[in-house]
């Protein structure tokens, strides 16, 4: 009985859609509490932008790289 390997691919999926929702959350909290510090570009919010393309990628590779179901 062997079973089905799961593809590192779905993991590294999960990994940065995680990593894609702490980033876009601490975006957001910036984005409701200033910093006290001035940050060149700060109105560009980078942080929300590069966690929401982290969560969309790392979507993308879940769905694309996801275990197969076997059935019996």
């Amino acid at each position: 009985m062997a079973k089905k390997m799961i593809s590192i691919w779905f993991f590294i999926g999960l990994l940065l859609t995680v990593y894609g929702v702490l980033i876009l959350g601490a975006g957001i909290y910036d984005l409701i509490v200033p910093g006290r510090h001035n940050v060149v570009l700060r109105e560009l919010h980078a942080g929300v932008w590069w966690g929401a393309l982290l969560i969309v990628i790392g979507i993308v590779y879940l769905v694309f790289f996801r275990p197969k179901r076997t059935g019996k």
